[in-house]
């Protein structure tokens, strides 16, 4: 298996460039193709064409090695389906917006938690990511970024093609992040550091594991909090979040609230709509109906939230379907009523199965 350079010390580095004959100085070149997301040696074109070859012969760049990337239709969504060192894959899409570039971030290779809606969690966890392995999807995101400029395509919806940084992270990929607290606050560090990218502009979604919200309460930064809740009862909540029979709605949004009171900021409360087809094959609601709502409003009344509205994205293997708009905005209106913040969320490539809950591996069956 070739070594990782990204992974690398500097020490370790300027040790690896010496055992190939080459000056000091070439490991500082390396280092920075990497940081800025370098996904082999041929595009390292200050480097002597021979030290290329030679590099690529012994060793890889990143952490990610690219397998499949996917367009939406309407060019402002990319998704990557990314190769670890191990052979499990994950992906990560880079989301291109009228207020910035914004990449969602896997944080494990499969996931553990079991809702019934999602495609993500249909293969089971293989393993925890570690900091590197999260940080450099993000610089997969920025390299595709810089080549959109240097292509002159418009790489944001208003035409500008001038900013090619990525400016915002939602850590709302494959994966439990609160299952893997310790590497993903790494992550949150590093990009916070390295990258220049803002607390406020970092978001982790959670289905609720309440001691990873207790020790994101401890660590202190003012990253922004969202709780894929999607029922306001516990009975309801366990049907499609298995994970609600150990952290209760209560416990969860408790601890919720702690964190984001802590800050001053508003708890994000995810809510995917669901519909259900009977046997003459109308969709029926299911989570969603008016009086669900009135219960979702009396559970979040007088709390800083603002709840985001997803009708569900369609997911081979599940049995869910999706609610009519008119079902969709009865919902939001109820909420309205009864002083909720809250809005619809506008999904973004849905064509390429990457708007929420549809993230999966699909080198899995072949595809």
């Amino acid at each position: 298996m070739k070594p990782i350079l990204f992974n690398f010390t500097e020490t370790e580095l300027n040790e690896f460039v010496a055992k190939l004959g080459q000056p000091k100085f070439r490991a500082k070149q390396i280092k920075d193709w990497l940081n800025r997301g370098a996904p082999n040696f041929q595009s390292m074109k200050n480097l002597p064409e021979q030290l290329r070859q030679d590099l690529d012969a012994c060793a890889q760049t990143l952490p990610v090695r690219i397998v499949k990337k996917l367009e939406s239709s309407d060019g402002q969504t990319t998704k990557f389906l990314l190769e670890l060192n191990d052979t499990e894959q994950i992906e990560c899409v880079l989301m291109r917006t009228s207020y910035g570039n914004s990449v969602c971030v896997s944080s494990q290779a499969g996931c553990a938690m079991g809702c019934k809606f999602c495609a993500s969690t249909l293969l089971g966890l293989k393993r925890n990511l570690t900091v590197n392995e999260i940080y450099s999807q993000i610089l997969v995101a920025q390299w595709e970024l810089r080549n959109d400029k240097l292509s002159n395509k418009p790489i944001r919806p208003n035409g500008d093609a001038n900013n090619d940084d990525v400016s915002h992270i939602v850590i709302m990929g494959t994966g439990e992040p609160l299952q893997n607290v310790e590497n993903v606050i790494g992550f949150v560090e590093r990009a916070n550091s390295d990258m220049g990218i803002g607390w406020r502009k970092i978001t982790l979604s959670t289905c609720g594991i309440v001691p990873g919200i207790k020790k994101l309460t401890e660590w202190g930064r003012p990253i922004n909090l969202a709780i894929s809740l999607h029922a306001p009862i516990n009975e309801l909540r366990s049907q499609i979040m298995p994970i609600n029979n150990k952290y209760k709605l209560e416990e969860v949004l408790n601890a919720a609230f702690e964190f984001s009171d802590l800050h001053n900021r508003q708890l994000m409360i995810e809510y995917i709509l669901l519909g259900k087809k009977n046997s003459s094959g109308e969709v029926e609601l299911f989570n969603c109906t008016s009086e669900l709502a009135e219960k979702l409003s009396e559970l979040l009344k007088n709390k800083n939230c603002m709840v985001n509205l997803i009708p569900w994205n369609a997911v081979d293997e599940r049995d869910f379907a999706s609610p009519s708009g008119n079902a969709v905005h009865k919902f939001q209106d109820i909420l309205i009523k009864n002083g909720i913040h809250t809005r619809i969320r506008r999904e973004r490539g849905q064509d390429i199965g990457s708007a929420c809950g549809q993230l999966r591996l699909n080198n899995a069956k072949g595809e």
